[in-house]
C-alpha cells in the first residue's frame, strides 16, 4: 500500500483552485463515464424504494419518518430524497439515474476539499480516481444505492466542517458539522462510522489523540452512531429477516470471514477486474487451515504497518481507515444480503476512500520523480482515471436493464441463485417469456430447493400454464412447509386449488387462513369471494368479501367489477351492480369487460337497452375481435325494431371471427329462425352448432322447430326433438311439442 505523506498544517486553499470548475469537471467525466447505465431501467429491489403510491402523499411523508415498517428500511432521509425526486420526474428512470450520478460527483468533490483541507498533495487526483473507480458502478448504477451516494454527501461535509471546527473551535461549524452526520445516519447507518474515522486522522496529523481536544468532542456522536448502528443491526434480523441457519456463524467463523472480507475488497480495489452484482457465498470452514490465510496476512501486515508508523502514521491510517469503515459489513453484524453472498461491491463505497486516496498519493509520488516535462507528468497522472472510467463505462454496460445484469452475473457466478431468480421474476412478467420463467424458478430451487418465495412463484408460473394447476398446488404446498405463515402463498393456493374439480372447499379454507394472518390482504378477500360465488347458498357472503376488498383498495377497478358481477345475479340489486361497474370504468375506461358486462346489466334494466347497447359499443371498439361482444351485441340489437339488419351482421361478424363456438352459432340460429325467409339460413346454423357439439340439446330443439316448418322435414325434425329431450329430459317445449306432433297423428 503506498504511504501517506506525514501529517502538515493545514493550509487555506490555494488561489489556483477553482472550486467550481472542479465540481463541473467531476460531473461530467461522472456522467460520461455512467453513461451506458444512464439510459438503463429499474433494477432488482429498486422498485421497493422508489416511492409507492401509498406513500406519495403529504401523509406518506409523515409514515417515512414515522412509521417503522413503511419503507424497506428505515432512512427517513433517504426515503425522504425519493420521495421528493417522484414530486419532480415521476418516474422517469432517468432522473433517478441522473441525481445518483450527480450525486457521487458531489461526493468525490467533497472529498476533494477534506483533503485539501488536510493539506494532502493529490487531493484532485484521489477524487477523480473516486469518481470513477469501476468498483462504485455498484452503488451508483443502482438507484436504491442512493444510499450510498447522498450519505457520502453528508459524511463528507460533516467531515469538512469538523476539521474546520477542529482549527477554530466555532460552535456553529460544530452545530452544523453534527447535523450532516444526523443526516448521514438517517440515509444509511454506515457512516456511524465517521466519528471514529476522524479519530484516525487526527492521530494521522498529529501523532497522537488528545482527549479533551479530539475524543470529547466526538463523545456524542459515538454514541448516537452506537444507538443507529443497534437499531439497524435489530431491524435487519428482525423486520428484513437476516437471522436463521443461513446466517448462523460461530465468533471464529465471523474472525475469518472477516479477514477475507477485507482482503478481497483491497483487491477488487487495486485490481478492479472481473466485478459482479452477486459475488459467489464462501464457505467459511474454521477446521480448514486454508481460511486463516486472509487474516494471518492482515495481521503481518498490521504489524508491518504499526512499525512503520514510527516514521509515516499514513499507510496504518489508511488501512485502519478502511478496515474501520467496513466494520459493519466484515460479518461480526448480519446483514440480509448475507444470505447469497458476503461481500457486494456497495458495501465498501465510503471505505474505499481509506485504499484510494494512498494509491493517488504512490501515483503522484512516482509520477514527480519521473524525468518528464509538467505536462507529460499530468498526461502520466490523468491517464490513471481515464483508464478507470474506461473500465467504469464497461460495466456500466451490464446495468442496462434487469435481465442484463442478472445474465451478466450468472456469467461470472452461475451458482448466484438469486439472478435465477430475479431473471425468473423478470421472464415472467413478460409476454411469451412463461417457459424460460419455469426453467429458471427451477434453476434456483436446484441450488437452493429451501427458497419458499421461488416455490411460490414456480406455482404461479405454473398456474398460468395450461394443465399445470396440480403442479401449482404442489409447488405452494412445498413453499408452506417452508414457511407456513406465508399468506400469499395460501392465498395463490386457494386460488390454484379452485381450479381443480372437487376441491373448492380447500380453496375456501386455504383463503380464509391467508386472511387470519393478513387481515388486510385485499387481493385473498376478493380471491375468496370469486370462490364464494361459485359455492350454492355463499353469494352474501361472497359480496361482503368483494366489499372488504374495496374497502382496503378502493381504487382497484377490478374488484369493482368483480362485485358488480355478484350483484348482478340478485334481480333486485341490478342497480347496484350498475353503479359497480360504472365505478370500475371511471377507474379504467378501458376496461373491456366492465364495458360488455354493464351493457349487459343495463340491457336487462327497464328503460336500459339503448345504453346496453352503447355499452357494448364501447366494448367492441376496445375489443372487435371478440365473438362474444359481437355476439352479445347481436342479441341487443335485435330487440330494437328496425335494427335486425345490423344484429345480423354483427352474427355473422361473430362467426366469421369464431366458428368453432356452438354458442354463437346457436343464438345466430335462433335470430335467423324468427326472419321471414332465413329458415334454411337458421337451419344451417344449428347444424352447425350441432357440428361442434353433438350434446347441444337447445340446437337439436331449434333444429328440430325450425325443420318443421320445412316441407318433408318432419321426420328429422322429431328426431332432434327427440334428441334434444333425450340430452335434456327437462327440456319441457321439445315435450310439449313431441306431444302434440303425435296427438296431431291420432
Amino acid at each position: 500500500m503506498a504511504p501517506l505523506p506525514v501529517a502538515r498544517p493545514a493550509e487555506p486553499a490555494r488561489a489556483d483552485f477553482n472550486a467550481v470548475g472542479m465540481a463541473g469537471l467531476l460531473l461530467a467525466a461522472v456522467l460520461f463515464a455512467y453513461f451506458p447505465a444512464l439510459r438503463g431501467g429499474f433494477l432488482w429491489d429498486d422498485d421497493a424504494h422508489v416511492t409507492p403510491l401509498k406513500l406519495r402523499s403529504l401523509h406518506g411523508l409523515w409514515r417515512i419518518w414515522f412509521e417503522v415498517g413503511a419503507t424497506q428500511q428505515y432512512y427517513p432521509v433517504l426515503h425522504s430524497a425519493f420521495w421528493l425526486e417522484h414530486r419532480l420526474w415521476g418516474d422517469s428512470v432517468l432522473g433517478y439515474h441522473v441525481a445518483n450520478a450527480a450525486l457521487h460527483a458531489a461526493a468525490s468533490w467533497l472529498l476533494i476539499l477534506v483533503l485539501r483541507r488536510l493539506s494532502f498533495p493529490a487531493a484532485v487526483l484521489a477524487g477523480l480516481v473516486f469518481a470513477l473507480h469501476p468498483v462504485c458502478v455498484e452503488s451508483v448504477a443502482w438507484i436504491s444505492e442512493q444510499k450510498n451516494t447522498l450519505s457520502a454527501v453528508f459524511y463528507l461535509a460533516a467531515a469538512l466542517l469538523y476539521l474546520r471546527f477542529d482549527q477554530t473551535r466555532r460552535r456553529s461549524l460544530y452545530c452544523l458539522a453534527s447535523g450532516l452526520f444526523v443526516l448521514a445516519l438517517l440515509t444509511k447507518t454506515v457512516t456511524a462510522t465517521l466519528p471514529a474515522a476522524l479519530l484516525v486522522v487526527f492521530w494521522w496529523r498529529r501523532g497522537r489523540i488528545g482527549w479533551r481536544r479530539d475524543v470529547m468532542p466526538l463523545v456524542p456522536w459515538l454514541a448516537v452512531g452506537a444507538a443507529c448502528g443497534l437499531f439497524t443491526a435489530w431491524a435487519e434480523r428482525k423486520l428484513i429477516g437476516a437471522e436463521g441457519a443461513d446466517f448462523s456463524l460461530s465468533v471464529l467463523q465471523r474472525v475469518i470471514l472477516a479477514g477475507r472480507v477485507v482482503v478481497f475488497y483491497a483487491g477488487k480495489l487495486i485490481f478492479p477486474g472481473r466485478l459482479v452484482f452477486i459475488y459467489p457465498r464462501w464457505t467459511i470452514d474454521a477446521g480448514a487451515p486454508g481460511q486463516y490465510v486472509y487474516l494471518l496476512g492482515i495481521l503481518i501486515l498490521l504489524a508491518a504497518l504499526a512499525m512503520v508508523a514510527r516514521r509515516r502514521r499514513g499507510p496504518l491510517a489508511g488501512l485502519l481507515f478502511f478496515a474501520g469503515t467496513l466494520f459493519p459489513v466484515l460479518g461480526f453484524v448480519n446483514v440480509y444480503p448475507f444470505l447469497f453472498s458476503f461481500v457486494a461491491d456497495h458495501f465498501q463505497y465510503l471505505a474505499s476512500i481509506g485504499i484510494l486516496v494512498p494509491i493517488a498519493w504512490g501515483l503522484l509520488w512516482i509520477v514527480v520523480r519521473i524525468p518528464v516535462g509538467a505536462q507529460a507528468r499530468a498526461c502520466l497522472l490523468l491517464a490513471v482515471p481515464a483508464a478507470l472510467g474506461i473500465l467504469t463505462w464497461r460495466q456500466c454496460r451490464n446495468y442496462r436493464d434487469s435481465d442484463t445484469l442478472n445474465r451478466a452475473t450468472l456469467r461470472e457466478n452461475p451458482s448466484a441463485w438469486l439472478a435465477d431468480y430475479n431473471l425468473a421474476v423478470s421472464l415472467g412478467s413478460r409476454p411469451g417469456g412463461l417457459p424460460e420463467a419455469i426453467s429458471e424458478y427451477e434453476a434456483t430451487l436446484s441450488l437452493k430447493p429451501d427458497h419458499w418465495a421461488a416455490r411460490s412463484n414456480l406455482g404461479s408460473a405454473l398456474l398460468r400454464t395450461p394443465g399445470r394447476a396440480a403442479d401449482a398446488v404442489a409447488e405452494y404446498e412445498a413453499a408452506l412447509r417452508l414457511r407456513p405463515d406465508f399468506a400469499e402463498a395460501q392465498n395463490n393456493l386457494g386460488v390454484a386449488l379452485g381450479r381443480i374439480p372437487g376441491r373448492l372447499p380447500e380453496a375456501v379454507a386455504h383463503l380464509r387462513i391467508a386472511l387470519r394472518l393478513k387481515p388486510d390482504y385485499d387481493g385473498a378477500h376478493n380471491n375468496l369471494g370469486a370462490l364464494l360465488v361459485r359455492e350454492p347458498g355463499s353469494l352474501s357472503e361472497a359480496i361482503g368479501e368483494y366489499e372488504a376488498a374495496l374497502r382496503i383498495a378502493p381504487d382497484h377497478a377490478e374488484y369493482h367489477y368483480n362485485l358488480a358481477n355478484a350483484l348482478a345475479l340478485i334481480p333486485l340489486r341490478l342497480p347496484e351492480a350498475i353503479g359497480e361497474y360504472r365505478a370500475a370504468l371511471r377507474l379504467d375506461p378501458d376496461y373491456m369487460e366492465a364495458h360488455s358486462n354493464l351493457g349487459a346489466a343495463l340491457a336487462r334494466a327497464p328503460g336500459g337497452l339503448s345504453a346496453g347497447i352503447s355499452e357494448y359499443e364501447a366494448a367492441k371498439r376496445l375489443a372487435p375481435g371478440n365473438p362474444r361482444i359481437r355476439s352479445n351485441l347481436a342479441k341487443a340489437l335485435a330487440r330494437v325494431p328496425g335494427k335486425m339488419p345490423e344484429a345480423v351482421l354483427e352474427y355473422e361478424a361473430a362467426v366469421r371471427i369464431d366458428p368453432a363456438d356452438p354458442q354463437t352459432h346457436m343464438d345466430f340460429g335462433v335470430l335467423l329462425s324468427g326472419i321471414t325467409g332465413r329458415a334454411q339460413d337458421a337451419a344451417s346454423e344449428f347444424e352447425a352448432a350441432i357440428r361442434l357439439r353433438p350434446d347441444f340439446a337447445e340446437a337439436h330443439f331449434g333444429l328440430g322447430v325450425i325443420l318443421l316448418r320445412m316441407p318433408g322435414q318432419r321426420a328429422e325434425a322429431v328426431g332432434h326433438l327427440e334428441r334434444a329431450l333425450e340430452i335434456r329430459p327437462d327440456l319441457e317445449p321439445a315435450r310439449r311439442i313431441l306431444e302434440r306432433l303425435k296427438t296431431d297423428d291420432k
